[in-house]
C-alpha cells in the first residue's frame, strides 16, 4: 500500500489511493483532474524522502466544494466595554486520491 504526503494550501497531508479529503479553495470546476507535489513517499519498506520535493505527483479528481462549519470570535476593549464578534466559514474543496 502506498502511502504519500502532499503539500497544498499552505498545509501538508498524509493520504492513501481512494482517500477523500478537503483542502483549502481551489480555482477549479467540479469533476476536474488536480496534481499535488509529493513530499515523502511510502511504498512497502521502501521510503522516498524529498528534498524538497519528490518527481512523483499524487493525482486527484475534485467531487464538490463547501463550506466549514463556522468558526466565531470576539474583539473586546475593556475599559469602553465595546465587544464585537465576528464570524467566518472557511471554503474547502473535496478532492478523491486516485494515483499516487
Amino acid at each position: 500500500m502506498k502511502i504519500a504526503v502532499i503539500k497544498t494550501g499552505g498545509k501538508q497531508y498524509v493520504v492513501k489511493e481512494k482517500d477523500k479529503i478537503k483542502i483549502e479553495k481551489l480555482k477549479v470546476e467540479t469533476g476536474d483532474k488536480v496534481e499535488f507535489d509529493t513530499l515523502l513517499l511510502v511504498d512497502g519498506d521502501k521510503m522516498d524522502l524529498g528534498a524538497p520535493l519528490l518527481k512523483s505527483k499524487v493525482e486527484g479528481k475534485v467531487l464538490a466544494f463547501g463550506k466549514a462549519r463556522k468558526v466565531t470570535g470576539v474583539k473586546y476593549k475593556p475599559k469602553t466595554r465595546q465587544a464585537k464578534k465576528f464570524g467566518h466559514r472557511q471554503e474547502f474543496v473535496e478532492v478523491e486520491i486516485n494515483k499516487i
